[in-house]
């Protein structure tokens, strides 16, 4: 199973992160060690001073596909989730400085935590699809599907071209305009239309 996380796939994301908006799919990928499952805690680890937070949605790929024709790249999926993308915005920084790939400040145990799915028949539209992320009960960040700057199949028909998907592969699908740093004691919640699908701690 491996994570492949789309990148600046929200306009004004993009915009306070002082990055161009892609013309086509950015995408990045992370080890299943950066899983969490269960609303299991986050440990904030002790090589970053500044762990942010992005809430996504999540698609879990339900079959095997290699170069998708965009026409069936909703076959691929039959279930979406919510999940979290930390990350050590200032190793990211320092990297990026250098010009040095940023993977170990994305990549790293314990980067992708993941609620609950939903199956995708239970949603009455999947490009108007609300999600949003609550700290300590202050809501955060709030997105909706209808602003993705590349659709759910247009991602995974783009990432098949170079990457064969397999059953179980999760596609984070890009983060929402808000993103910040998050502190030991902290209370995270996400949810898909007011529904709350992860909720876990920081330690």
């Amino acid at each position: 199973m491996k994570i492949i996380c789309i990148g600046r796939n929200y306009t004004e994301h993009a915009k306070e992160m002082n990055a161009a908006v892609p013309t086509e799919p950015v995408f990045f990928l992370k080890p299943d060690t950066a899983i969490i499952k269960d609303n299991q805690p986050f440990y904030y680890p002790d090589f970053s001073k500044e762990i942010h937070h992005e809430v996504e949605l999540v698609l879990k790929i339900n079959k095997p596909g290699k170069n998708i024709e965009l026409l069936f790249a909703n076959k691929y999926y039959d279930e979406i989730g919510i999940g979290i993308d930390f990350t050590a915005r200032d190793i990211q920084a320092k990297c990026k400085e250098k010009g040095l790939p940023w993977e170990k400040a994305k990549a790293f145990d314990g980067s992708a935590p993941i609620g609950k799915f939903i199956d995708k028949k239970k949603i009455a539209d999947l490009n108007n699809l609300n999600f949003n992320l609550k700290i300590n009960g202050s809501t955060v960040q709030i997105g909706n599907s209808k602003d993705l700057l590349f659709s759910f199949d247009t991602v995974i028909a783009y990432v098949s071209k170079f990457i064969t998907l397999k059953t179980g592969d999760l596609i984070y699908t890009g983060t929402p305009e808000g993103v910040g740093p998050v502190k030991i004691g902290d209370k995270l919640e996400a949810s898909i239309e007011n529904e709350s699908l992860l909720a876990f701690e920081i330690k």
